[in-house]
Order: structure tokens, then sequence, then C-alpha cells
């Protein structure tokens, strides 16, 4: 049996904050802001991985009113995530995410991004698809008020 699952997220960009994006910390004058350390793309790849499952979502299992979430590294997340799917008898097959932000850059991060995820789910980075765009200017993304991502999940039950 075969499953796919869709996420989504996005958070603020903040001044004082670091940014953290598929596990790495990149350099940048803004970070995202979050009751966690507000990783979008792990956060969106989460929600995909328990949608795929039909477990709900990343605000069910970690809460942002739980002082146990607060400031909690998204690999955490995403690894528990795996840990759940694991019990439903669920494994990873692979990954399309998309990071939408203006700046910064993320091509130059794509492979660091790829190499971490892979590790934190247990996977080969072939497995792992990172994309990045701008929004042309346009909307929230565009005036640099946020990031968000998407991802799309394939995961399958023998």
């Amino acid at each position: 049996m075969i499953r796919v699952g869709f996420g989504y997220d996005v958070h603020q960009l903040v001044e004082g904050r670091e940014l953290w994006l598929g596990g790495i910390r990149i350099d940048h004058t803004k970070g995202l802001l979050g009751h966690s350390d507000a990783d979008v793309l792990l956060h969106a790849v989460a929600d995909a991985l328990l949608g795929a499952a039909n477990m709900r979502d990343i605000g069910y299992h970690f809460p942002d009113t739980s002082d146990d979430t607060l400031g909690m590294d998204s690999k955490v997340i995403l690894r528990r995530v795996m840990e759940l799917i694991a019990t439903k008898g669920y494994r990873f097959v692979n990954l399309d995410a998309t990071i939408c932000a203006e700046r910064p850059k993320i091509n130059p991060h794509v492979e660091a991004i790829r190499k971490c995820m892979a590790e934190v789910m247990g996977t080969d980075p072939d497995s792992i698809s990172i994309k990045a765009t701008t929004t042309e200017k346009l909307g929230f993304t565009g005036r640099e008020e946020g990031i968000s991502a998407y991802a799309v999940v394939l995961i399958e039950k023998d």
C-alpha cells in the first residue's frame, strides 16, 4: 500500500532569531519566529508524513502551548514523526519539497539540507528533493516578511 501526504508551513521573519531551514543554520539578518526553532521546511515535511499516515498534524503531536516543545529543535520533531509513522507499519519512500523565500538564497544550501534531512530520516539523500523559489517580490514572502515551505511525501506499507 502506498500513500501520499502534503504539508505546508509558514513562519514570520524577525530580527533576533537564528534562521533554521532543513535542519541547518543559515546565516541571515533575520530568523523565523515560532514556538520551536520554526524550521518551516521540517515542519512541512513532518505534516506531510503525518498526513500520509492519517495521524493528524504536527500541532496535535507537538503543541505550541506546551513547555516541552518550547525552543524544540525541529530535527527532533521530524525524527519522532518518522518513529510515529513506523508504529503504523509505514516506511518513507521519497520527498519533494519547495522553500519559498526572497532572501536568503537557498540554492547554496540545498545539498547540506538534503544531507542533514537524510541523516535525521534514516534515508538516502537521493530520496529527498529540495527546491527553492521566490515569489517575484509578491505577497508576504516577496516583502521578506516570512518564509513558507511545501512538501509532498510518499510512504508505503508492505
